[in-house]
């Protein structure tokens, strides 16, 4: 995109000037429509996410078998929720404002095996990847114990394969440990934002890291091209998978189960918000339509990322989705947040959510570093960066005023949840971790 068409662009959409100058902001997007009317827009159905969730109940018994730290759930890979009311009152502090409602966390940072988001969109495509070998092979059958997959029969079988992914980081994880853990050789192609503790936790599998000095879309780009050559290949498509998007799909079902265990309501007087960092958005997109599924309109979800690299926002608001990257504004997509650190978002989950998505935030890094420090410090919780960008969602929304009224939002807000998605963090080191805390330290002096 040249100068000429850049400038065109920002005089039709003026909020992309705010977003050059990097400025933190909020969008709530006009064009959502009730969840009925755009599920035809999405192409997947209730039916698909039955699927993926039936694929991880027959899973179970493997997880339970190779990953001890499943077998507490039975082999179902969850996060745990909780309400965290000493962080909101810092944030209310903090922003200057009442936050009515009640504010929750979702620890996708305490997920088995890969601690992060990653381990259920990321573990699902693989499994049905090395189901489908299986089935066709006539090693396997529904009815099977699907523990016997952790075999050396299995892991030979698996071993003639390959798998292949482009990643920042998390997905090249739960990539990379779950394929190397039913035997297929695996590669991760990892961008050049990614944190050297992921590339050599993923050697330490067996893994094949290939680096790159470029940005996501290049390492995703050059996996793809590297796995068309092989016929034994399989790539995942983080900016266009189906079976990963239906992975993360499923936690919509189970999150309902945690708020009834917990005896909060969801329903037209007690709405729920969810705040999702977003990279390229299948994470996200994925997580969202399964909410959507089970709560309806009675939930409304939010999109969150860096001012430095806020593409699934461009890519909506411009309606252009990924025929536009953040590069083209001049935005340089270098963020702290690594998992996050995307220019150009998936066309495939743009298009198909835009529709069903309330709005979209922008954070800078150092106030997710800040945001890191608080709930560490208020909740005993350690996370990465790029876990805090929804924290701030709760402001936004309950800031805006014609939002609220267009939505019918208002009288309800003292009934409503409003639950932050903590993406990542689980596996980071120790040491790393205390450097993020110091970090926050540093930019909560200044």
């Amino acid at each position: 995109m040249n100068k000429q068409q850049v400038e065109q662009l920002v005089n039709e959409f003026p909020l992309l000037q705010n977003l050059i100058s990097l400025k933190p902001l909020s969008w709530f997007n006009p064009n959502i429509t009730d969840y009925v009317t755009a599920l035809p827009y999405v192409g997947l159905t209730d039916k698909d996410v039955q699927d993926a969730s039936e694929r991880l109940q027959r899973f179970a018994p493997f997880f339970c078998r190779t990953f001890p730290d499943t077998r507490a759930t039975n082999g179902i890979i969850e996060s745990p929720l909780q309400a965290i009311p000493a962080m909101q009152a810092a944030l209310a502090e903090r922003y200057e404002c009442e936050l009515p409602g009640q504010m929750m966390i979702k620890l996708d940072a305490l997920l088995p095996i890969s601690g992060s988001i990653k381990a259920r969109g990321g573990i699902h495509e693989v499994l049905q990847h090395a189901e489908k070998l299986a089935l066709a092979a006539g090693l396997l059958s529904f009815d099977d114990d699907y523990s016997k997959l952790d075999s050396d029969e299995f892991r030979a079988f698996f071993g003639k394969y390959k798998i292949a992914v482009g990643s920042t980081g998390n997905l090249g994880l739960s990539i990379g440990i779950m394929s190397a853990t039913l035997g297929f050789k695996v590669s991760v192609h990892m961008s050049s934002d990614a944190r050297q503790w992921k590339k050599d936790k993923l050697r330490s599998h067996g893994v094949n890291v290939v680096e790159y000095e470029f940005d996501y879309s290049i390492a995703v780009e050059r996996g793809r091209e590297e796995a068309l050559k092989d016929p034994f290949c399989h790539f995942v498509d983080d900016e266009n998978s189906t079976s990963l998007f239906l992975g993360y799909a499923v936690a919509g079902e189970r999150l309902k189960q945690q708020f009834i265990d917990q005896g909060i309501l969801v329903d037209a007087e007690h709405p729920l918000f969810v705040y999702l960092p977003c990279g390229v958005g299948g994470g996200p997109g994925g997580v969202a339509f399964g909410l959507k599924q089970t709560f309806g309109d009675n939930v409304h979800c939010i999109f969150a990322e860096p001012t430095q690299s806020p593409c699934m926002l461009l890519g909506v608001h411009t309606g252009l989705h990924d025929k536009i990257s953040v590069q083209d504004l001049g935005i340089d997509n270098i963020t702290a947040a690594d998992g996050l650190a995307v220019g150009r978002a998936s066309g495939f989950v743009g298009r198909a959510m835009e529709r069903l998505l309330d709005g979209y935030i922008t954070i800078k890094d150092d106030e997710m570093y800040k945001l890191l420090g608080m709930m560490y410090k208020t909740e005993q919780l350690k996370l990465e960066p790029s876990a805090l960008a929804g924290v701030p969602g709760i402001v936004h929304v309950l800031a805006n005023d014609a939002y609220l009224d267009r939505m019918q939002l208002k009288s309800k807000l003292a009934n409503a949840t409003h639950l932050v998605w903590a993406t990542g963090g689980g596996m980071v080191p120790t040491d790393e971790m205390n450097k993020y805390l110091e970090r926050a330290e540093l930019v909560g002096l200044s």
